[in-house]
Formats: C-alpha cells, structure tokens, sequence
C-alpha cells in the first residue's frame, strides 16, 4: 500500500532555547536532512509540518503543512494536518508514517517493519519501541482516524499523543538500541554531545 510520510517539526523548541532543534547542524549536516535522507526512500511522498520560519524550511523542497488547527498543540496537531492533506490531495492513499524532526538516526526499516506488524495484527496504528521506551511520534498511522483525531482534539481536549493512541488498537514494535538507539532525539547541547559520539561510532563501522 501507498505510505506517506510526515516529519514533525511544529514545535517551540524551548529546551534549545527557541532554536528550531531541527535545522542545528550534526557534523556539517542538519538533523532534519539526516532525518529526511532516511525517511524519503521508504514513503511514497514526504512532507514537513512547520508553524514557524516556514521560509528556513524551503531549502529541503518539501511541502509544508502547517497545523490545521490553531494554538501550537502539539504533534498530534502536526499528525492531523498530515492527514487532512493526504485526504484531500490524494484520497486513493491510506497509511500515514510520522516522526519528529530531531531524531537523525531513523532506521531504514522503519516502513517496512512497521506496516508488516500493523497488516499483521490488523491495528490502526504501529508505534516504534526501543530499550523499552515507547516512541509515540515514529508511528503509522490509519488515515482513517482522521476524523476521530479531531474530535479528540477539539472536543475532547487530547493533547498527548499516547492518549490518542490507547483509544485505539495498536501493536508496538521494537528495535534495537545496539550499538545506539535509532530513536535518539536531540532535545539539549549534551544530546548533540551524544549525537556527534553515535556518528563516530557509524564511522568507524563503515
């Protein structure tokens, strides 16, 4: 089937000290990039949800969907615009993949591994786990939900992605978190630290 995918980076960023977390660069290349560079071969398409500076996001030459609902939200926001345009520009697609913008180590697999347990167990959405933490955001997603997602925003007042998802029937998958956790995301000065250790490590694997 169809997936496309939606790299979220809607948020205020206010453990970076307001700085977009996703375009800081990682050895001479942004978060973003690596994150696009993992994610653009396995989706059919691909789309950034920005709100803000939306003009320093045109250099990846994606579209950019901005929340369709106001208020800076929350992913689950982001997650809702990436339906709404699916269901409005391609309809015939069914299966939403998203992320967060400041995670540079997606594995490959991620599609792949994700949609064969979602079919398998015929959930609604697969969500990534790894070292026994569960990534509510690296998720795939039934568009179909769509309407359930925003009564839940806008009537119900859901704001995390985790309570969203217990309403409905998922399966986890897990990944590995050796030699790294490929979900590792960058939220302060010490995690791009850790960042520029993981690409040493691939490095010398290659």
């Amino acid at each position: 089937m169809t997936i496309e995918g939606v790299i979220l980076a809607g948020g205020l960023a206010r453990r970076m000290g307001g700085k977009a977390k996703p375009l800081i660069t990682l050895s001479g290349k942004s978060i973003l990039s690596r994150a696009i560079d993992a994610l653009q071969p396995q989706c059919a398409h691909l789309a950034i949800n920005v709100n803000a500076e939306l003009h320093r996001y045109r250099q990846f030459k994606l579209p950019i969907l901005i929340d369709t609902i106001d208020g800076f939200i929350g992913p689950l926001a982001g997650v809702l615009a990436g339906m709404d345009a699916i269901a409005n520009e391609r309809p015939e697609t069914h299966l939403l993949l998203t992320a967060p913008g400041d995670t540079p180590f997606l594995p490959i697999d991620l599609v792949a591994r994700l949609s064969s347990a979602k079919a398998a167990k015929q959930a609604s959405i697969a969500v990534a786990v790894s070292g026994g933490r569960v990534h509510h955001t690296v998720a795939l997603w039934d568009i179909s939900l769509r309407d359930a997602l925003r009564k839940a925003l806008i009537d119900d007042g859901v704001r995390a992605v985790s309570e969203f998802i217990s309403r409905h029937k998922k399966v986890d998958v897990d990944w590995s978190i050796d030699p790294f956790d490929p979900f590792f995301n960058v939220n302060s000065p010490e995690d791009m630290e850790i960042a520029g250790e993981i690409l040493t490590q691939q490095k010398m694997g290659d």
